[in-house]
């Protein structure tokens, strides 16, 4: 797979390369601007070609795939029963924490955080706590667990969104770090509602660790969403996968999913099952690619960028800068829109600890992202 190939997403329906001018280099909305795996596209095209396209139901065999490869990637046992598909990760937390809270309930997550975390309690009439990481002496982002138990107790909180790997610090969460997160849950009866989206998108020695996968005492508490769209580039054919290991809790979340969230499209699902089937090749191709990104915007940001920093992000081909020592004032995604003519995503829409930030999307041509910091390097004061 050619990931240098320049593919032209305008006029494409790409809300990534559409929302800003023609001149705009978009490195913000987290996809990517490489071909799906070849796998996929054949799939789609032999179901496009059969031509009928009624109602549909999950392709045989697909809980199967979805089975084989929790058990063979994080040896974490799950049977057909468990998983069910909804159609977006964001969809499917909304539904677990709008079933399992209250009226006026409250949910906790960690912040800098995927806005609709901080947006979708909003929208439910529910109360968001924003638990802020820290940066140790490494450089690393961490969960302040004191700060986190206090917030739960205080606050009556009824709901935990973890992201991990974490977006859009990138931090991949240690079984150590799980297990603490977990214990502090498990005291207080909280339900774990984990975004695992970007779990196949890995750099290093990093593994992922699905938290119910810790102990079935934590699997009792978790519901954990899972999808091919970030890995294999089809996030606009909207296929997700949940896990809920919990009889009670999975029958609630299916209650009242019922008539309100349907299954993903016909079309979605057959992409879904070929990538997770066949993609892995391709998998391991994007992965290394991304790793290149990720390691040139290291080696440029102190000869391009000398006043930005950030963590060296373990996952995601998200990155996280740090622009409050660049010189910059005012609206930073703004100016950088007008005189860089680059698009990233303002940081202060992940939270107050966002603000003098933006991330950076690294899943481009790496000509297209030497580009764009080239770009942000003459621009800036």
């Amino acid at each position: 797979m050619n990931f240098d190939q320049v593919i032209d997403r305008r006029n494409t329906e790409s809300i990534k390369w559409t929302l800003y001018g023609e001149d705009v280099l978009p490195l913000w909305i987290a996809d990517t601007d490489f071909l799906s795996p070849p796998a996929v596209v054949e799939a789609l095209h032999q179901r496009v070609d059969h031509g009928v396209f009624g109602y549909g139901c999950i392709p045989e065999g697909f809980n199967e795939v979805v089975i084989r490869r929790m058990k063979t990637r994080y040896n974490w046992e799950v049977n057909a029963d468990q998983i069910s598909c909804v159609p977006g990760i964001v969809t499917g937390f909304t539904l677990l924490m709008r079933c399992a809270c209250e009226k006026d309930g409250t949910v906790i997550f960690q912040t800098p955080a995927y806005p609709p975390f901080i947006n979708s309690p909003i929208c439910a009439g529910l109360t968001g706590i924003h638990n802020p990481m820290y940066l140790d002496q490494d450089g690393k982002y961490k969960v302040d667990y004191d700060l986190f138990e206090k917030q739960i107790i205080e606050n009556k909180v009824k709901v935990f969104i973890l992201c991990n790997p974490q977006n859009p610090t990138g931090r991949v969460f240690t079984q150590e770090e799980l297990e603490k997160l977990a214990e502090i849950c498990l005291r207080h009866q909280v339900l774990i509602c984990s975004d695992e989206i970007h779990c196949d998108i890995l750099y290093d020695d990093h593994k992922h660790i699905p938290i119910a996968s810790i102990s079935p005492e934590i699997s009792k508490i978790t519901a954990t969403f899972m999808a091919p769209s970030k890995t294999y580039n089809i996030a606009g054919l909207h296929a997700s996968v949940a896990i809920i290991q919990d009889e009670e809790m999975r029958n609630r979340y299916l209650k009242y999913k019922s008539y309100l969230v349907g299954n993903p499209g016909l079309l979605a699902m057959v992409a879904a099952k070929a990538a997770y089937e066949q993609g892995d090749e391709w998998l391991e191709e994007n992965n290394a690619y991304l790793q290149g990104n990720r390691d040139r915007i290291e080696e440029l940001l102190p000869i391009k960028l000398p006043g930005v920093s950030w963590s060296k992000p373990e996952a995601t081909f998200l990155a996280w800068l740090d622009f409050r020592k660049s010189g910059l004032e005012g609206d930073y995604q703004q100016y950088l829109i007008d005189h860089a003519k680059v698009a990233l995503n303002e940081g202060s829409t992940f939270g107050e600890e966002g603000k003098g930030f933006l991330r950076l999307n690294f899943g481009c041509t790496r000509a297209t992202l030497e580009e764009a910091i080239d770009r942000i390097s003459k621009a800036l004061p």
